[in-house]
């Protein structure tokens, strides 16, 4: 069923504008502006481009999935397949399925949202010609990720996007940005070193680079030993892009230090590409590997989910003087523990959960990130101590609706049922319940215990967050009185911030904004939606996710 027939000649056509169009708006807007098109200056004028070409893009992906066949969701569509180096056998190859395409739209919404948010609030930095050039890059590479079929282009892909994150953290990021945008090179960069070898070594020892004809082949022409040397090296590098703990440490600072949509697109696009590689190359092309080392790659995921949840709860308590930044990014390190534990399963119950969880973080963190945004360029920090503040209602006193839309994210992230996030940790828990033949159901029932006390560590810091941010905090021990502390507030804006509501002279802080309202309430709808009709994803992804494990036979 399509909701629209559209013609397999336009839908390739939609595809290919889609991974190409970001990469010539992106060369365009380091040209000069058109003298009828700079509005009030050169700035403004780039920055409407940017807008424009992004929205270009994520209007040809929604074309794309109404034109797709939602009855064959398993069958790759809007196919193109040409050579490119015919000595390597690498082939310009383009296709989606039911596993790429949620994927493929999540990104052109985030970025153009991104791009809409940016119009309205810069980033301080250099130019903003090099700004947006730098983020269509990005979105060219994240989307060429999920739509590219061949080996070698995904690899490609794959690292056409650390430079222009590095560049984005490093140039229009907050304090020690220098410092977090090399560590970020530099764990990537060496995963993406092995993770090239483990490529090279299946397209070698297969004969073919192309990733469909390894799927339909699941592993039969590779031995048992290259499948786990090649699962081993290609884990290694994308496991460092998801992160997985222990190679997660690079996260928390390029978060911290990144500017607002560097944040949303870290979080929301560039974390899905590890876990799509684990998925798309390594469960069909490799399954005797995987079935290797499956166990030790949900022991990882496990620990991941409990450590990162301790870290949020070790960052969330009164006086850890702990950044909010930091504390999302912490908790994405235990979300995409989810995903992991779920590919882990080798299920397809588990591998479904896993894709749900991966949009689902995508569109709540996306929320998250651009809320802490917003709130610190109120409070000129993400502090939480400053944030929760001595007395009064903090942001429900000050900004009411910003409040609310910030508690309703921060449950949607503890996965509170009805909202997206709830499916998808659910359903890995239930793939490791029963996993894959030839997996230990015992020690997979460990790890489901072990991720099911780690959704209780999440609700209980973010509920601790919503209570401190939203609500504020008492100071029984304080010294000054409240009369005391009134003039002290008036005379001190920080201490006027931190003083709440209560006072008299407490200003009140912007609410939410027209432009924040427009790019923040498209992922708050698409929560709900996806919470209460989670078979609007499932029914792409099952059918896919069927074929895919048994290897290339729907």
């Amino acid at each position: 069923m399509t909701v629209i027939d559209i013609s397999p000649s336009v839908m390739q056509f939609l595809l290919a504008f889609i991974v190409v169009a970001p990469l010539l708006g992106a060369a365009a807007a380091l040209l000069p502006a058109p003298p009828g098109l700079k509005g009030k200056n050169p700035d403004q004028a780039v920055l409407r481009h940017g807008v424009t070409v992004t929205g270009a893009v994520l209007v040809a992906a929604i074309v794309l999935a109404i034109g797709f066949d939602h009855d064959h969701p398993a069958t790759m569509q809007a196919t193109t397949d040409i050579s490119w180096i015919p000595a390597l056998d690498v082939r310009i190859h383009l296709g989606i399925d039911g596993i790429s395409l949620p994927l493929l739209v999540l990104t052109a919404l985030l970025t153009f949202l991104c791009a809409l948010y940016s119009y309205f609030k810069l980033p301080a930095g250099p130019s903003p010609k090099a700004f947006v050039a730098l983020v269509l890059v990005l979105e060219s590479g994240t989307l060429a990720t999920f739509a590219v079929l061949d080996l070698l282009l995904f690899f490609l892909a794959f690292e056409m996007v650390l430079i222009p994150m590095y560049f984005l953290i490093a140039r229009w990021g907050g304090d020690q940005r220098q410092a977090a945008a090399w560590k970020f090179i530099l764990y990537t960069l060496l995963g993406s070193v092995v993770m090239l070898l483990g490529l090279l070594l299946i397209g070698l020892k297969s004969g073919t680079f192309d990733m469909v004809a390894l799927a339909t082949d699941n592993g039969r022409g590779l031995t048992t030993s290259v499948q786990v040397i090649a699962v081993l090296a290609i884990g290694l590098g994308l496991a460092v892009k998801t992160p997985m703990w222990p190679l997660h440490s690079w996260l928390p600072d390029a978060h911290t230090s990144a500017p607002t949509v560097g944040s949303v697109l870290l979080a929301g696009v560039l974390l899905k590409m590890g876990t799509y590689g684990f998925v798309r190359i390594l469960l069909p092309v490799a399954p005797d590997g995987m079935r290797t080392f499956a166990p030790y790659l949900a022991a990882f995921a496990v620990v991941g989910i409990v450590y990162g949840s301790l870290a949020c709860l070790a960052l969330a308590r009164t006086g850890a003087k702990g950044d909010l930044k930091r504390l999302i990014a912490y908790s994405s390190v235990g979300h995409m523990g989810f995903v992991l534990l779920g590919i882990a399963t080798m299920t397809p119950t588990g591998v479904n959960g896993a894709l749900f969880a991966n949009i689902a973080h995508g569109l709540i963190t996306g929320l998250l990130f651009f809320l802490v945004g917003a709130i610190k360029d109120r409070y000129g920090t993400a502090d939480l101590d400053t944030l929760a503040g001595a007395t009064g209602a903090a942001l429900y006193g000050r900004a009411p609706r910003l409040g609310a839309l910030l508690a309703f994210a921060a449950v949607a992230s503890l996965g509170l049922p009805g909202l997206a996030g709830f499916w998808g940790e659910m359903l890995t828990l239930f793939g490791a319940y029963s996993p894959a033949e030839g997996l230990s159901r015992p020690a997979f029932r460990t790890f489901m215990a072990i991720g099911a006390f780690g959704t209780l560590l999440t609700a209980a810091y973010m509920l601790i967050v919503v209570r401190r941010v939203c609500m504020g905090e008492h100071a029984p021990h304080s010294r000054l009185s409240p009369d005391e502390q009134a003039p002290r507030a008036a005379d001190d804006p920080q201490a006027s911030a931190a003083a709440g509501p209560r006072t008299a002279t407490t200003p009140q802080l912007a609410d939410i904004q027209t432009y924040e309202a427009a790019a923040w309430t498209p992922l708050a709808a698409l929560t709900v939606l996806a919470g209460l009709w989670p078979a609007v994803l499932l029914g792409l992804t099952d059918p896919a996710v069927q074929k895919l494990l048994a290897g290339g036979k729907s």
